[in-house]
């Protein structure tokens, strides 16, 4: 329990993992909205800053981030990657993440960005 002058009381893993349920809708430049799973979401610590800092972000409150730099078809491609990510972060084996050349420099650009 906490009372006056008391420090909140720290957070266990089981809360953070309560915090990742959900989902989120991710907007690319053109207006396309990409609805995935906050857990995926959470693979980009730029998104994960966003959707759980206490700050007051509009992302946090709506559960909605507008990419206005970012491409549709760049967008989704992320999107994939947030799940391949979480697929193949649990030791399974591997393979290679597709990537077209012709978009690889759009698509750098844009993983740096979301620091993925």
């Amino acid at each position: 329990m906490v009372g006056k002058g008391d420090p909140p009381a720290p957070r266990e893993a089981e809360d953070e993992e309560e915090d990742a349920g959900g989902v989120v809708k991710l907007i690319s430049a053109e207006g396309f909205e990409f609805v995935v799973d906050k857990k995926a979401a959470m693979v980009s610590n730029t998104l994960r800053n966003m959707l759980t800092s206490p700050g007051g972000f509009s992302e946090t409150r709506h559960g909605e981030v507008r990419f206005p730099e970012i491409p549709t078809h760049i967008l989704e491609k992320i999107c994939q990657y947030f799940y391949w990510s979480l697929h193949y972060s649990r030791g399974q084996e591997t393979t290679e993440f597709p990537i077209e050349p012709e978009i690889t420099l759009d698509l750098m650009m844009a993983a740096n960005y979301l620091d993925t």
